[in-house]
Protein backbone atom coordinates (compact mmCIF):
# COMPACT_ATOMS: atom_id res chain seq x y z
CA UNK A 1 0.00 0.00 0.00
CA UNK A 2 1.22 3.60 -0.26
CA UNK A 3 1.95 5.61 1.75
CA UNK A 4 1.87 9.97 2.02
CA UNK A 5 3.53 11.99 4.62
CA UNK A 6 1.57 14.96 5.23
CA UNK A 7 3.44 18.46 6.38
CA UNK A 8 2.16 21.54 6.98
CA UNK A 9 3.87 24.76 7.93
CA UNK A 10 0.20 25.98 9.16
CA UNK A 11 0.95 23.43 12.46
CA UNK A 12 3.52 22.66 14.88
CA UNK A 13 6.16 21.08 12.59
CA UNK A 14 7.16 17.51 14.14
CA UNK A 15 9.41 17.75 17.43
CA UNK A 16 10.68 13.92 17.04
CA UNK A 17 10.41 10.99 15.46
CA UNK A 18 7.07 10.92 13.53
CA UNK A 19 5.09 12.71 10.82
CA UNK A 20 2.58 14.93 11.46
CA UNK A 21 0.60 12.82 9.38
CA UNK A 22 0.55 9.76 7.34
CA UNK A 23 -2.40 9.21 4.54
CA UNK A 24 -2.90 5.14 3.79
CA UNK A 25 -5.59 4.57 0.90
CA UNK A 26 -8.65 7.04 1.70
CA UNK A 27 -7.97 6.91 5.40
CA UNK A 28 -5.22 9.66 7.35
CA UNK A 29 -3.42 9.03 10.62
CA UNK A 30 -2.74 12.44 12.24
CA UNK A 31 -0.40 12.21 14.98
CA UNK A 32 -1.31 13.91 18.58
CA UNK A 33 -1.30 17.54 18.47
CA UNK A 34 -0.60 20.25 22.04
CA UNK A 35 -0.83 23.83 22.05
CA UNK A 36 1.56 24.97 20.45
CA UNK A 37 1.62 27.96 17.83
CA UNK A 38 2.91 26.97 14.75
CA UNK A 39 4.66 30.12 14.85
CA UNK A 40 6.06 31.06 17.63
CA UNK A 41 6.78 26.78 18.67
CA UNK A 42 5.66 28.00 22.29
CA UNK A 43 2.23 26.69 24.14
CA UNK A 44 -0.62 28.47 24.55
CA UNK A 45 -1.34 29.63 28.23
CA UNK A 46 -4.25 27.81 30.04
CA UNK A 47 -6.37 25.39 28.89
CA UNK A 48 -9.00 27.37 27.11
CA UNK A 49 -6.13 28.68 24.68
CA UNK A 50 -4.41 24.99 24.72
CA UNK A 51 -7.38 23.23 23.55
CA UNK A 52 -8.42 25.78 20.72
CA UNK A 53 -4.97 25.52 19.47
CA UNK A 54 -5.19 21.94 19.75
CA UNK A 55 -8.16 21.78 17.65
CA UNK A 56 -6.60 24.66 14.80
CA UNK A 57 -3.74 22.16 14.72
CA UNK A 58 -5.53 19.69 13.77
CA UNK A 59 -7.64 21.22 11.27
CA UNK A 60 -4.53 22.82 9.81
CA UNK A 61 -3.00 19.06 9.38
CA UNK A 62 -6.86 17.53 8.34
CA UNK A 63 -6.95 20.10 5.44
CA UNK A 64 -3.31 19.52 4.32
CA UNK A 65 -3.87 16.01 3.95
CA UNK A 66 -7.41 17.26 1.79
CA UNK A 67 -9.74 17.18 4.37
CA UNK A 68 -11.20 19.07 7.07
CA UNK A 69 -12.53 18.09 10.88
CA UNK A 70 -15.63 16.95 9.41
CA UNK A 71 -13.73 13.54 8.07
CA UNK A 72 -12.17 12.83 11.37
CA UNK A 73 -14.21 9.21 12.20
CA UNK A 74 -12.26 8.83 15.75
CA UNK A 75 -10.77 11.07 18.03
CA UNK A 76 -8.68 10.31 21.08
CA UNK A 77 -8.43 13.38 23.63
CA UNK A 78 -5.69 13.17 26.82
CA UNK A 79 -5.90 15.56 29.41
CA UNK A 80 -3.83 15.95 32.37
CA UNK A 81 -7.02 16.75 34.57
CA UNK A 82 -10.26 15.21 33.76
CA UNK A 83 -12.03 18.36 35.34
CA UNK A 84 -11.37 19.92 31.99
CA UNK A 85 -13.81 17.83 30.04
CA UNK A 86 -17.02 19.77 30.26
CA UNK A 87 -14.63 22.45 28.78
CA UNK A 88 -13.40 20.06 25.90
CA UNK A 89 -16.93 19.13 24.89
CA UNK A 90 -17.85 22.60 24.24
CA UNK A 91 -14.82 23.80 22.46
CA UNK A 92 -15.64 20.35 20.43
CA UNK A 93 -19.16 21.38 19.81
CA UNK A 94 -17.41 24.76 17.39
CA UNK A 95 -15.11 22.71 15.75
CA UNK A 96 -17.43 19.70 14.95
CA UNK A 97 -20.88 19.07 13.45
CA UNK A 98 -22.90 16.05 14.18
CA UNK A 99 -22.41 13.35 13.69
CA UNK A 100 -19.80 13.81 15.47
CA UNK A 101 -16.75 11.42 15.74
CA UNK A 102 -16.06 8.58 17.96
CA UNK A 103 -14.35 9.86 20.64
CA UNK A 104 -11.75 8.37 23.73
CA UNK A 105 -10.74 10.95 26.62
CA UNK A 106 -8.17 9.52 28.59
CA UNK A 107 -6.38 11.34 31.87
CA UNK A 108 -2.72 11.12 31.97
CA UNK A 109 0.41 11.53 34.40
CA UNK A 110 1.69 14.34 31.84
CA UNK A 111 1.89 15.58 28.46
CA UNK A 112 4.99 16.90 25.96
CA UNK A 113 6.51 20.27 26.70
CA UNK A 114 3.90 20.52 29.90
CA UNK A 115 0.70 20.64 27.67
CA UNK A 116 -2.78 20.26 29.62
CA UNK A 117 -4.47 18.44 26.65
CA UNK A 118 -3.50 16.88 23.25
CA UNK A 119 -5.45 14.98 20.97
CA UNK A 120 -4.81 12.95 17.72
CA UNK A 121 -7.23 12.38 14.90
CA UNK A 122 -7.82 9.61 12.26
CA UNK A 123 -9.97 10.70 8.84
CA UNK A 124 -11.70 8.88 5.88
CA UNK A 125 -11.58 11.03 2.66
CA UNK A 126 -13.18 10.26 0.04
Amino acid sequence: MNKQIIATPAAPQAIGTYSQAVRAGDTVYLSGQIGLDPTTMQLAEGIEAQVNQVFRNLAAVAEAAGGSLGDVVKLNVFLTDLGHFALVNETMARYFSQPYPARAAVGVASLPKGALVEADAVLVLG
